[in-house]
């Protein structure tokens, strides 16, 4: 078994896949691992939308037109929904985001686990998104990860020196 530094040094952001299925049962495994994410005050405002069908994976890429990403078998939307979210009393923030981003990475971390590749997609047509998804009221897609089997691989992360992004006091 890995240690956690050893997974998150192995997670990488996959732009290749094969067309190999990604089991059902693994499937299950990454949403169990979002779904127990830490959320603020626990309120878990979070829904996960599993894209395989061939016809709603081929509107989904119409929200994010790059080559790489049409190959993945099957994609996560994540979700927050601000009338479930908790804002912090003091200046009003939302934390429906936070509580994604956590999730997401949460879904990231367990593939690697399990031999998948992912990756963490944001710069895609949100709007486009919630309508191929149905999405209603104050719930919308945060982020969407491709998961499949990778057929490339990990290159060198370039992360900011520790000194650089860590202070005392």
């Amino acid at each position: 078994m890995k240690s956690f530094l050893e997974l998150v040094e192995a997670r990488y952001s996959s732009r290749s896949y094969s067309d190999r299925a990604v089991e059902p049962e693994k499937v299950e495994y990454l949403l169990e691992c979002a779904r127990l994410a830490p959320s603020a005050v626990n309120f878990q405002p979070w829904k996960f939308v599993v894209v395989e069908s061939a016809e709603k994976r081929a509107r989904l890429q119409e929200c994010y037109l790059r080559e790489w990403f049409r190959e993945a078998p099957l994609y996560v939307v994540v979700c927050a929904d601000k009338a479930q979210s908790w804002k912090r009393k003091l200046d009003g923030h939302d934390h429906a985001d936070i509580d994604a981003a956590i999730a997401t990475e949460h879904i990231c971390l367990a593939a690697t686990e399990l031999g998948l590749g992912s990756c963490w997609v944001c710069n895609f047509d949100a709007d486009l998104c919630s309508e191929v998804l149905d999405l209603e009221g104050e719930l919308y897609p945060v982020a969407i990860v491709p998961i499949g089997y990778p057929t490339d691989e990990p290159t060198s992360k370039k992360r900011k020196p520790i000194e650089d992004v860590v202070s005392k006091v």
